[in-house]
Formats: structure tokens, C-alpha cells, sequence
């Protein structure tokens, strides 16, 4: 090939080099978020973190503490808010020892629309995502029965997410949430999650598959210990389980909502509790427990993946978030 031809191929090269560059320019992945599971290995648990979704709860819901500490403190921890309110994770988790499957809580399915906090209900979704058929789980303990922790006990055909499972609720709770009676009586803001609460054991308990239990009386699955929480709900109840070579993980449900204050300020107090000086003390409790113990800890409402440990600094205390780690594949 003559000069002169490469010449006349010139301005097509660079412009193919050009085209080349934008391309390589362009970006790298327009994905969505990654599926919302998460994993960790605690002794010999093997801990899946399972996202829900998120819902906002504001901050004249908080009190028992002076507002420009709250407000002080929501600043300090960045916590995302629009004009719905501060956004609070909703989380559940999946605990594998040995073979055995026990599921913390479910999530809230359908039963919560978007006016309380946009796209709920993605438990089901995401422990499939995370390789675990539902009907391999033997066990659904709830720390209590508010509709963001039972009502992914249905699928969104309305039959049982989890055909396989013994379902275990504390006794003080089924007594309370499962008896219509009790509905006349409670605050209006709590009357819908009565029918939702008996919608979603219903097909458990006509099965012979709903357990009620008493926590330090009711033998549990093997490994679990049920620790009275209550204050939340008037049968909270948080569960301990024994990970071995002095490995403890504490999922503790609904003991903490605001994050960024009830950990420095432990006597902040949620206006959904059923009985607010209980809640407190409990939360007081297994703050001290958790650190002293230096135990894992799974929180249903914190930042996800709700995993770490907590710190005690003087009277107050202070989260410490998981680190990212790999952990082998299962055979």
C-alpha cells in the first residue's frame, strides 16, 4: 500500500480510535443495587443477614431525651431522612448450625404499602438470592408480632412462605396479639396489626405447626436460648444462640430503633413500645450483656447488614458494625 493510501486511511482511524475511547469512557455498570443478603461466620454459625426493605420513623417519635441532643446525634451519624422521616432498615436473619436452619423473623411481605417506607418486603426474595429454598427452613422464631417481623410468613398468594417450619412466638404475645379482644383496647396507631397478626399464623396454627412458648421454660431447638425482652410488645423476646469456642450471637429484635441515639442515650424511648420504662430497661440490660459478653450482635433495625458488636463508654454505649470478610461456600 502506497503512502498516500495510508494517508487517506488516516482520519478513519482515529475516528475509530475516538469511537473506541467514548466506549471505554462510558460507564462501567448502569445495575441495580446488589441482592440485599449478607454473610457471616460466627463460630461455627453460619449467619445470613436478610434485608427487607426500609421504613422511616420520625423524630418526634423519639423521646425521653432533650431535642437538641436527638437532633445532635442524628446529625453525628449522618442518618439518611426525607420528608417522610429517618430512614431505619428492617432486617431478618438466618441462622445455620449444622445442618438445622433457624429464621429470625420474616420481614413484612405485602402487609406495610409505601406511605410507610418503599420497597418492603424483599426477605423471601433475597433468601432465595442467597441460594436458601424456603422450604429448607425448619424453624421461624419471632422476637414479637408486629407485621414488619411476621407477615412474611405468607407468600403473596397468601399460603405458607415456609411449608416446612415450626413457627415459635413467645406466649405473652400470642396472648396479646392473637386475641381479638385485646384490639379494642390498644392505642389506634397498633389497631391494624391485630388482623395481620392472626392472617399471617393462621395456616401454622391449623397445621399444629405454631408453637407458643415461655422464654427459660419452653425447651427451644437446640443451641437457642429465648431471653425475656419484653417492653416493646408485651411478649418481645430476643434469642441467644451458642456458636461455640466461646462465640454467642444475640439477635435481639426490636431492643433499639435509633440508632444513632439509643446507643449513646439508651433511656431515648420509642413511642411504639407497648410499656416504655421496660423497653428501656431491657435495652439497658442487653446493652450491658452484649459488651461485658463481648457477643455478636443482629439488630432488626440496624444499618444492614445489623451485624457487630457493641461498646460500652461509660453509662452510654457505641455500635461497631461488622467488617467485610469472605466466608467459604457450603458443600
Amino acid at each position: 500500500m502506497s503512502v498516500f493510501a495510508l494517508r487517506s486511511l488516516a482520519p478513519l482511524v482515529l475516528l475509530a480510535a475516538s469511537a473506541t475511547l467514548a466506549h471505554a469512557a462510558a460507564p462501567v455498570s448502569t445495575h441495580a443495587q446488589v441482592p440485599g443478603f449478607y454473610l457471616q461466620r460466627i463460630g461455627t454459625l453460619r449467619v445470613t443477614a436478610l434485608f427487607d426493605g426500609s421504613v422511616a420513623l420520625t423524630r418526634r417519635q423519639l423521646s425521653n431525651v432533650d431535642p437538641a441532643e436527638r437532633d445532635r446525634l442524628l446529625a453525628q451519624g449522618y442518618v439518611p431522612e426525607d420528608s417522610k422521616g429517618l430512614q431505619t432498615a428492617v432486617n431478618a436473619y438466618l441462622i445455620q448450625d449444622g445442618s438445622h436452619l433457624s429464621l429470625i423473623d420474616t420481614g413484612t411481605a405485602q402487609c406495610l404499602g409505601p406511605g410507610l417506607g418503599p420497597g418492603l418486603g424483599q426477605v423471601l426474595g433475597n433468601l432465595r438470592a442467597a441460594g436458601v429454598d424456603p422450604a429448607q427452613v425448619d424453624d421461624v422464631l419471632l422476637t414479637h408480632a408486629h407485621p414488619d417481623h411476621l407477615c412474611g410468613l405468607l407468600d403473596a398468594q397468601g399460603t405458607p412462605a415456609f411449608p416446612n417450619a415450626t413457627v415459635w412466638v413467645s406466649e405473652a404475645d400470642a396472648a396479646y396479639w392473637l386475641d381479638p379482644a385485646s384490639e379494642a383496647g390498644a392505642a389506634p396507631m397498633l389497631q391494624f396489626a391485630f388482623p395481620l397478626a392472626r392472617a399471617a399464623v393462621a395456616p401454622y396454627q391449623a397445621q399444629g405447626r405454631l408453637r407458643r412458648f415461655q422464654p427459660g421454660k419452653t425447651a427451644l431447638p437446640a443451641g437457642i436460648t429465648a431471653l425475656d425482652s419484653q417492653g416493646h410488645t408485651p411478649g418481645h423476646v430476643s434469642y441467644r444462640f451458642n456458636g461455640g469456642a466461646g462465640s454467642t450471637l444475640l439477635v435481639w429484635g426490636d431492643v433499639l430503633h435509633y440508632h444513632a441515639v439509643q446507643f449513646a442515650q439508651p433511656d431515648a424511648s420509642f413511642e411504639a413500645d407497648s410499656d416504655r420504662s421496660k423497653a428501656i430497661a431491657s435495652r439497658c440490660r442487653l446493652l450491658a450483656q452484649a459488651a461485658a459478653g463481648r457477643w455478636w450482635v443482629a439488630g432488626a433495625h440496624l444499618p444492614f447488614p445489623g451485624l457487630g458488636h457493641v461498646r460500652r463508654e461509660g453509662k452510654a454505649f457505641a455500635w461497631v458494625p461488622t467488617e467485610f470478610g469472605p466466608v467459604p461456600a457450603t458443600p
